[in-house]
């Protein structure tokens, strides 16, 4: 059980050019702080809002359960939304399975639409997204009787399946997804357009298209080439299971987790190819695999010297800390550091 802490200021912070040259570190005075200290939630995964005006805080569990509460630093208990957790693989907190994403629809005030991504429980590693529903007779529960599956995605293994789904500022859906795990990419799916392991997708949720319960964007970038899944917005990806959008420009950050000796950070972009496994971060991983102008490096790299897991964050766009307003915040699960990174494009 853990207890959920709000971010005051950071450890550091890091001016980067997208020449790669680092500046020296600026002390932000960094502390942290419990923003809800009588609170406890096994295993959060996701921490969010409906959007709805309602002042509520949603919080899921990996184990399966979504919890809500009111947004009060003195809350003790959170309400069950939902209970999924009879359909969740979860097996322990080393094991990278279980509820790994949440969001809400991007008008669930009038659809009351919310979708998960999910480890099931009934089948050997594989990924589930599906849509669920609010209760018509309680707005404080979820419909426990409706889902409506949008993919159903075979996992190699039990590790590096991704986990964030999240709205952009288009409307679609947006959806990450491992390589599939194990060590090394073996199935060599970062670079095969044909599987949807190592990619981020884009889907309309809001429309559907021949047997599936979505539609494919008019302009995802790989519709028109032959076998390739038309979902799939960008690829070449190890694992991010965090990604974001900069809720002031649009900008689509993602975190990439390494596999010897670097953790990443990208900016993506629409048909990008980010180069797993042939590169990590902005070094070949595969032998002979040097810098090609198809493959888009980082803007950002560090070394398994001072982690081993990137957690990827959010651009600052809040008030409470002014200096960070621009800055993305990130972590790394395994040094338990928090840092803020700046950049700013060369020239």
């Amino acid at each position: 059980m853990k207890t959920m802490k709000k971010l005051v200021l950071l450890l550091s912070c890091l001016l980067l050019t997208t020449t790669a040259q680092l500046l020296p570190a600026q002390s932000l005075n960094v502390g942290i702080e419990p923003a809800f200290p009588k609170l406890r939630i096994a295993r959060p995964i996701v921490v969010t809002h409906a959007g709805d005006q309602s002042g509520r805080i949603f919080v899921a569990s990996q184990l399966g359960t979504i919890y809500s509460f009111n947004n009060s630093s003195d809350v003790e208990e959170a309400t069950v939304f939902f209970d999924h957790s009879a359909k969740v693989m979860y097996k322990d907190k080393e094991n990278e399975e279980g509820l790994l994403g949440f969001a809400f629809h991007p008008n669930y005030a009038k659809t009351g639409e919310f979708f998960l991504f999910y480890t099931a429980k009934e089948d050997d590693h594989v990924s589930v997204i599906s849509r669920f529903r609010v209760s018509k007779d309680d707005a404080g529960k979820a419909d426990v009787t409706f889902e409506q599956e949008l993919l159903r995605v075979p996992q190699p293994f039990w590790n590096h399946n991704g986990g964030t789904i999240e709205f952009g500022p288009d409307g679609y859906l947006y959806i990450a997804l491992g390589d599939g795990g194990k060590g090394g990419d073996p199935f060599k799916n970062g670079q095969n357009l044909a599987t949807l392991n190592g990619t981020i997708l884009r889907i309309d949720v809001d429309n559907r298209s021949g047997d599936r319960n979505y539609a494919i964007p008019q302009d995802n970038p790989f519709i028109d080439v032959a076998k390739a899944r038309p979902e799939i917005y960008a690829y070449g990806f190890r694992n991010v299971w965090r990604f974001s959008f900069d809720r002031k420009t649009g900008t689509l950050y993602a975190a990439d987790v390494g596999q010897k000796l670097w953790e990443e950070i990208n900016i993506v972009i629409k048909g990008g190819n980010y180069g797993w496994n042939l590169r990590e971060g902005k070094h070949a991983y595969e032998e002979g695999s040097g810098p090609k102008p198809e493959l888009i490096e980082p803007i950002f790299e560090y070394h398994h010297d001072i982690g081993k897991s990137i957690t990827g964050g959010v651009i600052y766009r809040g008030k409470s800390v002014p200096a960070l307003n621009g800055m993305y915040v990130y972590a790394d699960y395994v040094s338990g550091n928090i840092w803020a990174l700046e950049h700013k494009a060369a020239g």
